[in-house]
């Protein structure tokens, strides 16, 4: 398996080509690929804390990590879901496996959030 330190190396000689990959709005995307009913809603992710808001939420100003007030003054008309974080853990692996399955490298930062050697 390719090593982190090897990529650096390529890059260094200009022959190696690293993706980031970041997935937006991660746990809001979950919930509404797992509840039809929340697509095209704008959708916040926590309670007293914003962790995640939809595209459709962000629209109207709502950004995490605000507090759960201030986003429903921005958007109150916004479908709050509590978090389900078995959902995003299950969603991460998968989405994980399709980056190794496009590379050997790939060096995970967050739950949605990845380095990729190419």
């Amino acid at each position: 398996m390719t090593r982190l330190s090897d990529a650096r190396e390529r890059i260094g000689a200009g022959t190696a080509s690293i993706l980031h990959a970041d997935l937006d709005s991660f746990y809001a995307s979950v919930e509404q690929r797992d509840d039809p009913r929340l697509r095209g809603l704008p959708v916040i992710v926590g309670g007293g804390v914003v962790l995640a808001a939809s595209y459709e939420a962000k629209a109207f100003g709502v950004r995490s990590p605000m507090g759960g007030r201030a986003a429903r003054a921005l958007c109150p008309h916004a479908v709050v879901v509590p978090p389900r974080f078995d959902a995003y853990v299950e969603a991460s692996r998968r989405v994980f496996s399709i980056f190794e399955d496009t590379t050997p490298l790939v060096e995970g930062i967050s739950i949605d959030e990845a380095f990729l050697d190419v």
